[in-house]
C-alpha cells in the first residue's frame, strides 16, 4: 500500500479516475514513504536512453584526460559501494565551463568540464556523483514523469468537470492547477529530490571510503563560485545552498559513522 498518498491526494486522484478513466497508480521505494508513479521501469530507461543519445549527438565529449580519470575512478568507487556494477552504468565528462551535472534514467550520469573547477578532489567530485547517482536509484526521473502527466491529467479533468457541471470536482482539482501546479506542487517537489539525493549521496560517498565533510564543502564552494543572483527558492526547482548546506550539515553525523566504519 502506498503510504504516501494522503486522504487528499486521494480524493484528487478519485476526481481524476471519474473525469479520465483508468488511471494506474504504483509505489516507488526511495522516497519519503514511496510515491506514486505512473511509467513502468522500462519505459523511464526508454526515454532517458532517448534523452542520452540526443545529449551525446549534440554535445562533446571531453578529451581531458585527467578529468576522465577522476570521473571513471570516482564513479566506480561509489557504483561499486552502493551494490551496482559499474559496467552497467555510463560516466561521460562533456566539453563546457557549466558548473553542472546531470543524470539520466538506465544508468546515465554527465560531467561538465566546469565542474571540475569547483570540484577540486576526488571526494568533492564524490559528493557531485553521488548526488546524481541517487537521483537514478530513486528514480526520480519516473517521480517527476509522473507528477508532469498528473498535472496533464488534472487539467484534463478539471474541464471534463467544469463541462459536467461538478463544482466540488472543479474546485479539488483547480487546487493543482495554474500557479499551484507550478510553485505548490513541481517545483517544490523537484526540490525535495534534490535533498533526497544530497542525503542518498553522502551516505554513498561516506560508503565508498570518501569524507562526508566535502559534501559540506563543496558546496560552500559552489556558493561562493556561482556570484550571481539566484531567484527566490519557492520558485527554483533546487533548493538555496544555504538550505542544502543546512540540510547536509545535519545528515554529516550518520554520514560520518558509515564512513568511519569503512576504515
Amino acid at each position: 500500500m502506498c503510504r504516501s498518498l494522503t486522504l487528499h491526494r486521494r480524493k484528487v486522484l478519485v476526481a481524476l479516475v471519474g473525469a479520465t478513466g483508468t488511471l494506474v497508480v504504483g509505489c516507488v521505494p526511495g522516497g519519503e514513504g514511496g510515491d506514486f508513479i505512473l511509467v513502468s521501469p522500462q519505459q523511464e530507461a526508454e526515454l532517458g536512453q532517448q534523452t542520452w543519445s540526443k545529449l551525446r549527438a549534440e554535445r562533446a565529449a571531453s578529451g581531458n584526460a585527467e578529468m576522465n580519470r577522476m570521473l571513471a575512478q570516482v564513479a566506480g568507487r561509489l557504483v561499486s559501494a552502493t551494490g551496482g556494477n559499474p559496467a552497467e552504468w555510463e560516466f561521460v565528462v562533456f566539453q563546457g565551463h557549466e558548473m553542472n551535472a546531470f543524470a539520466v534514467p538506465g544508468n546515465k550520469v554527465g560531467v561538465y568540464e566546469g565542474m571540475f573547477s569547483v570540484a577540486g578532489s576526488d571526494a568533492q567530485l564524490a559528493a557531485v556523483v553521488g548526488h546524481e547517482i541517487s537521483h537514478v536509484h530513486a528514480r526520480h526521473g519516473a517521480r517527476r514523469i509522473s507528477r508532469s502527466m498528473a498535472a496533464e491529467i488534472g487539467m484534463q479533468a478539471l474541464m471534463a468537470a467544469m463541462q459536467a457541471g461538478d463544482m466540488a470536482a472543479t474546485d479539488q482539482i483547480a487546487g493543482l492547477l495554474g500557479a499551484g501546479v507550478q510553485y505548490g506542487v513541481i517545483l517544490p517537489y523537484s526540490r525535495d529530490q534534490e535533498l533526497e539525493a544530497d542525503r542518498l549521496g553522502v551516505q554513498a560517498m561516506a560508503r565508498a571510503g570518501y569524507d562526508p565533510q566535502e559534501a559540506v564543502r563543496f558546496w560552500e564552494a559552489m556558493a561562493q563560485a556561482e556570484g550571481r543572483g539566484a531567484p527566490p527558492e519557492f520558485m527554483s526547482t533546487h533548493p538555496a545552498d544555504s538550505t542544502r548546506i543546512q540540510a547536509l550539515q545535519a545528515e554529516l553525523p550518520a554520514a560520518m559513522a558509515l564512513y568511519r566504519g569503512q576504515g
